[in-house]
């Protein structure tokens, strides 16, 4: 998570968007570790002992997806998804403040529609049941409007503000450092 320069008191939406980030991610690791274990105890299971459950691909590909759409919505919020700023950076102030909060009201409303079909379907899976676990459809099929759910609450509390984007730039203060132009091994000229 990023992290608040301490003269900075975190507001109250600040602090909501971090604490569920903290909250979502650590539930994202226990799944994905979980998935881990699962996956060892079927690879020792099929290849040393002589026969796997059958429910457990099945289950380490729903805890793969539900670990993603817990995380997703914090990688958002944190800007590490793979996204190109350059207008945002280039623009005039008052064209890259429209093109910001466009951006969060498409991301809000794709996110909130997102959440409502994912729960309909999953909702109408209920019928059926899964191969492996022989669980109703739906359980696992909550992960998708869960985390659809998650990521509008963090658009939310995020606001329409620039997202933070990592930059690679050398200040023009710093020097880059050439390499030697001549051979350690022999004194010579490098070729």
């Amino acid at each position: 998570m990023t992290s608040m320069t301490p003269s900075r008191q975190p507001s109250l939406r600040e602090g909501l968007l971090l604490a569920c980030g903290r909250v979502t991610l650590a539930i994202a690791a226990v799944l994905l570790a979980s998935t881990v274990l699962i996956m060892l105890y079927g690879v020792v299971m099929r290849y040393v002992l002589g026969g796997a459950p059958i429910w457990g691909d099945e289950l380490t590909r729903y805890l793969i997806i539900a670990s993603v759409m817990l995380a997703i919505g914090v990688v958002w919020a944190e800007g590490a998804h793979m996204r190109v700023a350059l207008l945002e950076r280039r623009l005039p102030p008052r064209m890259a403040t429209a093109l910001i909060h466009y951006q969060w009201w498409l991301t809000l409303v794709l996110m909130a529609g997102a959440t409502w079909m994912t729960w309909h379907y999953a909702m109408s899976a209920s019928m059926f049941r899964t191969m492996g676990l022989g669980v109703s459809r739906s359980v696992p099929m909550l992960s998708m409007p869960i985390g659809f759910a998650l990521i509008t609450l963090q658009v939310l509390l995020h606001g329409p503000r620039p997202l933070t984007s990592p930059a690679l730039e050398i200040a023009p203060d710093e020097e880059v450092d050439e390499p030697p132009t001549h051979d350690d091994m022999t004194g010579g000229p490098r070729t």
